[in-house]
């Protein structure tokens, strides 16, 4: 990572986990473990719709931001179990992922709909971090670079250069994700510098340099030093560790050295 061009992003990705009271809990007790200070990088917890009152009362006075799992690209209507871009702002949510590799894989989700949830979320204020990621057979067929290069530019289709200082890319590998494997760091390297490229060529350099590409693939406390030491790779997308305090923690020191 180079923060002389770019900010490290570590965010934590709760998934279907923690009930507000149970939120409340590990908020406090992520807190405790990462001591206030000035940092090089910023916290964000993307948590569960109902978590979102109790984790942004229990971030106050501390440097985390708030973030959420997913956006949809309407205003508003007849779209049951959605949530919008205003509902979110007016919530004080700050960032919110789109395209997750789980929304692809259960929900139907697809590339061009992660472009407009993008929009949405960029148009009403939002940070927004937008998944990328290959599966294990993709992988093992060499498309990896086909598969992330129509992901990037479908995502980033009807984002203007001014809109991107509002976006993230996060490469997910599918293949890495709940499944306890993860890239190596020079596998992670080359597909973040990959996306820079793409980036650029959608662009120009000077926004594919200010680009956080963060690497979100089992992530943890053992592998973040070296997977953040890359040139390329500006933080992570934090599943199961974002759970556990003391981890958590460490992640955010690795990204800080």
């Amino acid at each position: 990572m180079d923060p002389t061009k770019r900010k490290t992003i570590i965010a934590g990705n709760w998934k279907m986990n923690m009930t507000p009271s149970q939120a409340a809990k590990l908020t406090f007790d992520l807190k405790t473990a990462i001591p206030l200070k000035r940092r090089a990088c910023e916290i964000v917890l993307c948590v569960p719709y109902v978590d979102i009152e109790m984790v942004k009362t229990g971030v106050t006075g501390s440097e985390m931001k708030l973030g959420a799992q997913n956006v949809h690209f309407a205003p508003k209507g007849a779209y049951t179990g959605e949530i919008s871009a205003e509902m979110l702002t007016e919530c004080g949510v700050e960032y919110v992922i789109v395209g997750h590799s789980e929304r692809r894989q259960y929900f139907g989700e697809t590339d061009e709909t992660a472009d407009k949830r993008l929009l949405a979320g960029v148009n009403a204020g939002l940070k927004v971090i937008l998944c990328v990621g290959e599966t294990l057979a993709e992988r093992e067929s060499g498309v990896t670079t086909q598969v992330i290069a129509r992901q990037t530019r479908v995502g980033l289709a009807d984002v203007s250069r001014e809109m991107l200082g509002n976006v993230i890319i996060a490469y997910e590998p599918v293949w890495a994700i709940g499944t306890g494997k993860t890239a190596t760091a020079d596998q992670a390297e080359e597909v973040c510098a990959f996306i820079r490229g793409v980036v650029a060529e959608l662009y120009d350099s000077g926004a594919a340099e200010g680009l956080t590409i963060q690497y979100g693939g089992s992530m943890n406390a053992g592998n973040a030093a070296e997977l953040l030491s890359k040139k390329d790779v500006d933080g992570g997308l934090i599943g199961g560790a974002s759970l556990k305090p003391e981890e958590f923690a460490k992640i955010i020191e690795a990204a800080e050295r």
